[in-house]
């Protein structure tokens, strides 16, 4: 099987900085891809290449077999994105939103409505749907986010933290949504510091570290190498950051004065 996203010798600096350093990845259709790291550690900066956002960067990224600097908007055709950040056009309503989006990735109108309606109704959102969304919250926005990452049926989902905002219901049931998705044949490139959450959904967790990659393999796998761990402590042993403990306590003991 031939790999869906491919990265290659991918480096990307920021002036002098380098935040990418050799990044080589292979993605599999119908894969959920957990990729976690430290703040820093590079992770929204591969997002936004892989999105087509980034474009100086050094190394060669294929998308679906396109060239993705060459190739740039097909391969935004073929993609979802859900950023952290749910910066919406707050005059607009979600149908309003979600018709434009709609519109840039060329749905039929009459499709796209229909899909809105059901999409919304199923995020619990279907009595707001014409309302403006200057008076939503965190959680509604991000639904309408999510709606919209995948309301043109993407082949390649990558979402960013996409939990963020949502009560404990709505997180069930994204997280049983991209279970369906993936055994639907889409491939998720999921970004999270939801350790448990990533642990659950992920069919492989790539870990990156100062703009390398450290750790790359099943939770099985993982807790081969590491020890019979969780997610989250092989996250904290392997980016040196073990002793969190350690640090509570010291914080604790900064109060008793």
């Amino acid at each position: 099987m031939e790999p869906i996203i491919s990265i290659k010798n991918l480096y990307k600096n920021y002036g002098e900085k380098a935040v990418l350093k050799d990044i080589n990845l292979d993605v599999y259709p119908g894969q959920v891809i957990g990729y976690i790291g430290p703040n820093g550690a590079g992770k929204s900066t591969t997002v936004k290449i892989l999105c087509g956002l980034l474009t100086d960067y050094e190394g060669q990224v294929t998308i679906k077999g396109f060239d993705l600097k060459k190739q740039t908007l097909d391969v935004k055709r073929i993609i979802g994105y859900v950023p952290e950040l749910a910066e919406l056009y707050d005059v607009l309503t979600p149908m309003e939103y979600l018709q434009f989006s709609g519109a840039l990735y060329g749905l039929d109108e009459a499709v796209c409505e229909e899909r809105i309606q059901k999409l919304m109704q199923a995020f619990g959102l279907g009595d707001n749907v014409n309302q403006r969304m200057d008076s939503f919250s965190k959680g509604m926005r991000q639904k309408v986010l999510l709606a919209s990452g995948i309301l043109h049926n993407p082949d390649i989902i990558i979402l960013d933290e996409p939990l963020s905002g949502l009560d404990a219901n709505s997180v069930i049931i994204v997280k049983e949504l991209i279970s369906k998705l993936a055994k639907d044949g889409k491939t998720i490139f999921y970004c999270s510091h939801m350790m448990d959450v990533v642990e659950k959904v992920s069919d492989r967790i790539v870990l990156i570290d100062q703009g390398r990659i450290i750790a790359n393999g099943t939770i099985s796998e993982l807790r081969d190498q590491q020890g019979d761990t969780s997610l989250e402590q092989i996250f904290a042993k392997m980016t040196g950051k073990d002793s969190l403990s350690t640090t509570a306590d010291e914080l604790m003991r900064a109060l008793e004065n």
